[in-house]
Order: C-alpha cells, then sequence, then structure tokens
C-alpha cells in the first residue's frame, strides 16, 4: 500500500489577504472586466494630451512632406531606396538600422531606470492612440457615471446614436492610420487620388484594411489588454527598477488609515476613499495597493488624487512620482552605476553613430571571383584572375570612376579606363587581374581594388578579394 504524505497549507489567512486584497482577487480564467475610464484635467494629463498630439502630428504629416522632389520619409520597397530627411539609404546600410534600434533600446531602459514607465505612459503608441479613441468617446457617449447607467440599461435611439457616432469616429481615425501607414512605402498624395478610383495596388488595399482592423480592435476594444498582457515590456521592466527610481507610489504612512470623512481628525488619514484615483486609471487598477507591473506611469491618478487634495484644502502629493527610499525618509540618488552605465554606454553609441552618418560614402563596391575557373596562365607566364565587379552608384548625381589595384608587385588590371554610373544605380562588368608568376609567394594571396571617382577623389571605395595561382615551387 502506498504511503502518501498529506499536504497541509500552511500560509496563514492574514498574509494571503496581504499580498491579495479580497477585493482584487480573481480566477485565472475570469472574464474581462470593461473598464470605464473617467476623465481628469491636470498637470501631468496636459503634458501628456500635449506630447500625443504632437506625435500624432508627427505620425500623420511626416508622409505629406515633400523634401525635392519626394516624400520627406519613403521607403521605395521596389527600388530598394529608404528615404529620410533627405538622405537615401540602400539594404548594405542596414547595419545603420540595427545600430538605432540599439539606441533606442539603450534610450528605453536609460529612461526606464529613472522614471519607470513614463515611455508607455505619454509616447508609446498603443497608449496615444488609446488615449485618443477615449477622447473620443468622453466626448460622444458622455463621462463616466453616464456611460455607466446606459449601458445598464436597455438600448434606445440615444444610445444608439452615440455608440454608432463614436464607432465610426474610431473606424476613420484607424483607416486614417492605415492609409498614413502604406503612406510611408507609397507617396501618400498618389495613394490617396487612386484609392476611391480602385486604382492603387491590390496589396495597398490589404495593408490598409489590416491596420485599420488592428488599430480599431487594439485602441478601441483590448486597450488595456495589451499592456496587462500582450506587451513584453510590461513584463520585464520590473527587473530594472531600483530603490531609486521614479515611479507613481501612494504615500501610505501620510494617507491611513483612510476614511469617508471631509473633516481632518487625528485618527484619520488624507486618504478619503473616493476611488477617483481607480475610476481615471487607464488599465483599472489601485495604486494604493503598492507598485503593480499593470502601472503604465501615465500619473492620471495623480492628477485625480491632487485635485482632491486641493479641494479638501490639504497638501498635494498623496500620490506622486517619488521613489522607494523617498517614501521611507531616506536620500534618493539621482546618479547610480545602474544608470551612468547606460548613459555611458547610450552616449558612445550614438557618438558612433553620428561619426559613421558623417563619414558615410555614397558608394558601394562588390566584388565577386569567377566560379568557372581558379586562375589562368598566359603564354607569357603571368597569372590572371578573373572577377565579377558591382560598383553601386548611391548618389543623386552620376559619376565617372576608375579602378586601380595593389597587393602584389606588377598586379595590372584589364578594365575599362573610365566607367559611367548613372545616380542612384548601379553598373557589373567583367574584370580581369594580371600579375607574373613571380610575384606570388604563396597560392592565395590579398589584393585590393580601389574605385574612385573622378573629380571627387574623396569618393571612393575599397574591397578587398583573394588572387589565387599554383604553388610555388
Amino acid at each position: 500500500m502506498t504511503q502518501r504524505i498529506p499536504l497541509h497549507d500552511q500560509t496563514p489567512a492574514s498574509a494571503v489577504d496581504h499580498y491579495t486584497p479580497a477585493e482584487t482577487r480573481q480566477d485565472a480564467y475570469a472574464p474581462r472586466r470593461h473598464l470605464y475610464v473617467r476623465e481628469i484635467q491636470g498637470r501631468f494629463q496636459r503634458l501628456r494630451r500635449h506630447a500625443n498630439w504632437g506625435l500624432m502630428a508627427l505620425y500623420f504629416g511626416l508622409p505629406w512632406l515633400i523634401l525635392g522632389d519626394r516624400p520627406a520619409v519613403w521607403f521605395d520597397l521596389p527600388s530598394r531606396e529608404f528615404h529620410v530627411l533627405g538622405t537615401t539609404f540602400y539594404p548594405q546600410e542596414f547595419i545603420l538600422l540595427a545600430w538605432i534600434l540599439s539606441i533606442c533600446a539603450f534610450g528605453l531602459f536609460l529612461i526606464t531606470v529613472f522614471a519607470g514607465r513614463v515611455w508607455c505612459g505619454y509616447t508609446c503608441p498603443q497608449s496615444v492612440w488609446t488615449f485618443l479613441f477615449l477622447w473620443f468617446e468622453h466626448r460622444l457617449e458622455g463621462p463616466r457615471h453616464r456611460r455607466i447607467r446606459r449601458d445598464g440599461r436597455p438600448a434606445d435611439l440615444d444610445t444608439l446614436w452615440r455608440k454608432t457616432a463614436k464607432h465610426a469616429a474610431w473606424l476613420i481615425i484607424a483607416a486614417a492610420t492605415g492609409v498614413t501607414f502604406v503612406g510611408y512605402f507609397t507617396p501618400i498624395r498618389d495613394l490617396v487620388a487612386a484609392l476611391p478610383l480602385l486604382e492603387a495596388h491590390g496589396w495597398a488595399y490589404f495593408w490598409i484594411g489590416f491596420f485599420t482592423l488592428f488599430t480599431y480592435l487594439n485602441a478601441g476594444w483590448l486597450r488595456e489588454q495589451v499592456c496587462l498582457h500582450m506587451c513584453p515590456y510590461a513584463r520585464f521592466q520590473g527587473v530594472m527598477f531600483d530603490s531609486d527610481t521614479l515611479v507613481v507610489s501612494y504615500d501610505a504612512a501620510r494617507g491611513e488609515p483612510r476614511g469617508k470623512s471631509r473633516g481632518k481628525d487625528a485618527a484619520s488619514g488624507d486618504c478619503v476613499d473616493c476611488d477617483l484615483c481607480v475610476q481615471v486609471c487607464p488599465t483599472g487598477i489601485d495604486i494604493r495597493d503598492g507598485l503593480q507591473y499593470e502601472c503604465i506611469g501615465c500619473a492620471a491618478c495623480i492628477d485625480a488624487c491632487d485635485g482632491v487634495m486641493a479641494r479638501l484644502k490639504r497638501p498635494k502629493g498623496l500620490i506622486r512620482y517619488t521613489t522607494e527610499h523617498a517614501l521611507a525618509g531616506r536620500a534618493s540618488r539621482l546618479w547610480r552605476p545602474r544608470l551612468l552605465g547606460y548613459l555611458a554606454v547610450l552616449v558612445v553609441m550614438v557618438g558612433m553613430l553620428v561619426v559613421s552618418l558623417q563619414g558615410r560614402t555614397p558608394l558601394d563596391l562588390d566584388i565577386e571571383r569567377d566560379r568557372d575557373r581558379l586562375y589562368g596562365q598566359a603564354t607569357s607566364g603571368e597569372i590572371t584572375n578573373r572577377y565579377q565587379l558591382t560598383i553601386r552608384n548611391l548618389d543623386d548625381k552620376p559619376h565617372r570612376y576608375r579602378l586601380a589595384v595593389s597587393g602584389l608587385p606588377g598586379l595590372r588590371v584589364e578594365a575599362p579606363r573610365v566607367i559611367r554610373v548613372a545616380a542612384r544605380d548601379s553598373r557589373r562588368l567583367p574584370i580581369t587581374l594580371r600579375v607574373a608568376d613571380t610575384s606570388l609567394t604563396q597560392p592565395s594571396q590579398p589584393v585590393r581594388v580601389r574605385v574612385e571617382a573622378l573629380g571627387a577623389p574623396a569618393l571612393q571605395r575599397d574591397g578587398e578579394t583573394r588572387f589565387l595561382g599554383p604553388v610555388p615551387r
């Protein structure tokens, strides 16, 4: 007979209640609770709105801006050209894109160590579009208490037209978002003219439809679910916090015990348990329960609480941006090793990127060996190697180029004296390198081919390849 060791839960009830308050406990597969977010005014919300409108203007406006003869930002995939503010980049320069993405990552790490998830609350596209959708919801369906009351009763004509207008506004914004996104890959002026005439490319209609649906669902329906369950940043950002990171925090020492009374007595804290901080939260958390990964740092609860404190003639800052050390009455450090490390890496990477962009040469060179034979030998005793040379003129004007070779004594090149390449074009041509067999000391030796623009000596590019020959005796 199998003996089983009995298991008993020894966790005291007080500990369970401390870590998981009864009012917030729910099953892992509990249905989603719809959030009726309350609109609030305040200094942080003004800052967020200004940032949101600025980012919106940037996103929707850049494709319409013309620099020279093309859009300021245009990712021309068929031509494999990426035009960004007057500069053209090519696929072979994608290392720059990786560099820029690395800089953005370290910038995000730096901001997170310094001030938590302010990126999420003020500039994340999910938050920006969600707050825009909420703005229209507040204008068309009314304040929070009216939306709750309207949804709790049978639908009538007033409810129907308000919800129809809201969803129509959401769809218009989503469609404009989709058209603008495709406008970064197709000149948006031509795209907008072709769409109603059904003359645009089929893929344009597909991607516009995809991003329209994507935006409508994410900002209109999923909302906080994206931040809570789909965004990886919400999961790993907590490990980047330390006790000196600025986060939205509730001062429990000042606020507890809570009381409903508007008058202040010695036994009660400053928190009057009005729940406004919960009602304005776009992710539906209670900041008074402590720091939670769901908090996106938008400071809506700070503005709500400050408004209540002002009306009660009590000091503001019951909920505020502060650090764990400050809440405990200890001094906070701004400059600490982790923050300085991220800052140093970021400065170095930005500096290297600037140097790379300043030294960027609008010329590219590829050298491929002829695969038909390793080498040839002339009757004169010279060893020959054949190659395919590709010259890419990345400049906005045509150039004439000449070749020079080095690496072996007496090395010569057989190629046109002058190679003409049109602006933003490439030319592929065969070349042959010759050298006396007496110059070879190894069966494989490195040689260099230099391409230099006539009249512009600074416009040059070197390429390295191997010259093969017989084993020296």
